[in-house]
């Protein structure tokens, strides 16, 4: 039988948190959930509530926290531009002061700390796909930047902490991911189109379609994150975690309309700033530390997040 684990789920609450917790906690391990609700919802987590070893926490983790655990997997941070963009201090915040705070009860409790780390790293990428050498092309001062900054000033954090005090790090850069539990208001792209569909909205695109993201499945991302955390503490990481198949937003909207059978159009908009052109993984270092790579096809993971969507947005002519 594997060893029980106390282990902490910063922003646990939250759409990848909470399929984390579920996988921790259906595995027999002692799982704190931590979340201040600002994305989370304690809805993600109510099918956990009667397991004796979940427990769900209220704390944010700008403030210390001090509990007695093995591992910590640090996700707490709003991942979607809307939600990252409506207080960008406090999303900086999150990230560097969050990172401090849990490097420090990691320090003092002998914990292993993984790090949800972002692509977002790599800005717009002018080398392509991105490989985890590639230093990025971010703008400091753009209004992607509380996100992207923050992001890299916790990797900063967490190197500095294994460097100098010897602690045990993993730190993840996730691409594109989707699944059942996404906010319909996060205004990220899959859930943007779904939403669109379902309710019988023309479909939003940004530019001309043809900027491209690779799409992974939440499944397949909590595997690559249980798989990190147990490798041997020579693998730190930082490693990318996505789907290295690429597809045009285009390509994303015909096909969700496709599945939902939506008659829509699509309206085409301006382009955000620093909204990147390409974003796609080199995953070949995951493929050799972990034996890890994606299995979930598209078509597959969108049957699945449509029909979570399709149980809770008000279809037109319903009431």
């Amino acid at each position: 039988m594997p060893l029980r684990k106390r282990i902490l789920i910063t922003g646990g609450a939250g759409f990848i948190g909470s399929h984390l917790s579920e996988r921790l906690v259906k595995a027999g391990h002692d799982v704190i959930c931590l979340d201040n609700y600002f994305t989370g919802t304690k809805d993600n987590v109510a099918s956990l509530l009667g397991y004796a070893n979940f427990e769900l926490m209220r704390h944010d983790v700008t403030f210390p926290l001090y509990v007695e655990v093995d591992e910590i997997y640090n996700l707490a941070c709003p991942a979607s531009p809307v939600h990252y963009q409506y207080d960008p201090v406090q999303t900086t915040k999150t990230s560097v002061h969050g990172a401090i705070n849990m490097l420090g009860l990691a320090k003092r409790t002998g914990a292993k700390i993984f790090q949800s780390s972002t692509s977002e790293v790599y800005g717009d990428p002018t080398v392509h796909p991105q490989t985890e050498d590639y230093r990025g092309n971010v703008n400091p001062i753009g209004l992607r930047a509380c996100y992207d900054e923050g992001k890299r000033c916790a990797e900063t954090l967490f190197f500095d902490y294994y460097r100098q005090h010897n602690l045990k790090i993993r730190v993840a850069r996730i691409f594109n991911t989707y699944g059942p539990r996404m906010r319909p208001d996060d205004g990220r792209v899959v859930s943007n189109f779904i939403v669109q569909a379902l309710r019988g909205d023309a479909i939003t695109i940004y530019g001309d379609g043809s900027q491209t993201r690779s799409f992974c499945y939440i499944e397949d991302l909590i595997e690559g994150f249980i798989r990190l955390m147990d490798a041997p503490d020579n693998v730190t990481g930082p490693i990318n975690l996505g789907n290295p198949v690429e597809f045009t937003i285009k390509q994303l909207a015909d096909l969700i309309i496709k599945m939902t059978g939506a008659r829509i159009k699509i309206a085409f908009k301006e382009l955000p700033e620093d909204d990147p052109l390409q974003r796609c993984p080199d995953i070949s270092l995951a493929k050799e530390k972990l034996d890890w790579q994606p299995s979930i096809q598209l078509e597959q993971g969108l049957d699945k997040t449509i029909s979570y969507f399709s149980k809770i947005i008000k279809m037109p002519g319903k009431i």
